[in-house]
């Protein structure tokens, strides 16, 4: 037997007491920093601004829980288990919505489903987990059912209201939303390190990326940090198609690769070192326009941060060439 089953077996006989939060282990089969990253934690300032619980830029105002992304569809497509990150029982599951990035197009479809195809998890003391965005057809537990830390609930997908292949995993007691990263008396940012309500904390840093986007152009900073820069459609004879990143807390040694992949066989990558720590910075790569035109269809950016062979963070953005 493993140590990883072991451990998992250990779990499971001990049962913790109704009166001791819930402890949870990581809920993808995947090795953080490699094969997935953690983008987003729980929003922890009450006001319009975000924090994470550290204090940091890692989170959206109003997020309620925390998402570890997959590096690709690809990967998506062929299977990342969702594992239960405690023992329960299963309260309630959704399934049969379809994987695909939200559009204004189909916006209005998801509402009230936001979560997509989804576990809840009931624990003891008033705990529950929750698991959204999972992969269409891939849930294998029902409502009622009995299940134990690491137990396969599903696999990572892109249903409801998401735009790349992740999960988002909720905690709450009670029906109040915790940070797992901080216990439930602490519901507020530290700079100290914590296990929280973790078995073992998954490992983290302050370096992210704001947002990226396309443009005909390389941008200027100042229309990078507002979002004008942002452009979701060119023409075929624009002059140019540039790809851009945005990124926050980059140290020295930090490396910053750009891809696009279009209709057809078509795609452009570039990747460039950080020369020195900066609090935030961008950077942009493109392609002149070919002379028969950009080829009409969808197209797809891929930013991502690296430090010492360690996956930070990523994100992607979409952009429609029009003929």
């Amino acid at each position: 037997m493993t140590a990883k089953a072991i451990f998992l077996t250990a779990l499971a006989a001990a049962g913790p007491s109704s009166g001791q939060p819930v402890e949870l282990i990581f809920p993808l089969d995947c090795v953080l920093g490699q094969t997935c990253y953690i983008e987003d934690y729980v929003d922890l300032d009450p006001g319009d601004g975000h924090t994470d619980y550290r204090c940091g830029l890692k989170s959206r105002d109003g997020h309620k829980g925390t998402d570890i992304g997959l590096l690709s569809e690809q990967q998506m497509t062929q299977g990342v288990n969702v594992i239960a990150a405690a023992s329960g029982r299963v309260r309630a599951v959704r399934d049969g919505l379809p994987d695909r990035p939200v559009t204004p197009q189909n916006r209005a479809s998801i509402a009230g489903q936001e979560c997509g195809n989804a576990v809840a998890v009931q624990h003891h003391g008033g705990w529950e987990t929750r698991y959204c965005h999972l992969k269409n057809n891939s849930l294998r537990k029902k409502p009622g059912d009995m299940v134990q830390t690491g137990d396969v609930l599903g696999q990572v997908g892109m249903s409801g209201l998401s735009n790349f292949p992740h999960l988002h995993l909720s905690v709450s007691k009670n029906g109040k939303t915790i940070d797992p990263f901080r216990t439930e008396q602490t519901q507020t940012c530290s700079g100290t390190k914590g296990n929280g309500l973790w078995y073992q904390a998954p490992a983290y840093s302050p370096a992210g990326l704001f947002a990226v986007g396309f443009s005909a152009q390389i941008p200027s900073f100042a229309d990078v940090k507002t979002g004008a820069a942002r452009q979701t459609s060119l023409g075929r004879y624009d002059p140019a198609l540039v790809l851009y990143g945005y990124a926050f807390y980059a140290e020295a040694g930090d490396l910053i690769h750009l891809r696009v992949i279009g209709p057809g066989n078509l795609s452009f990558e570039h990747e460039t070192q950080i020369e020195k720590t900066q609090n935030q910075l961008f950077r942009a790569f493109g392609k002149r326009r070919p002379k028969a035109g950009w080829p009409s269809g969808d197209y797809r950016g891929i930013v991502t941060l690296w430090r010492n062979n360690r996956i930070l963070a990523v994100r992607q953005t979409r952009l429609t060439v029009t003929p």
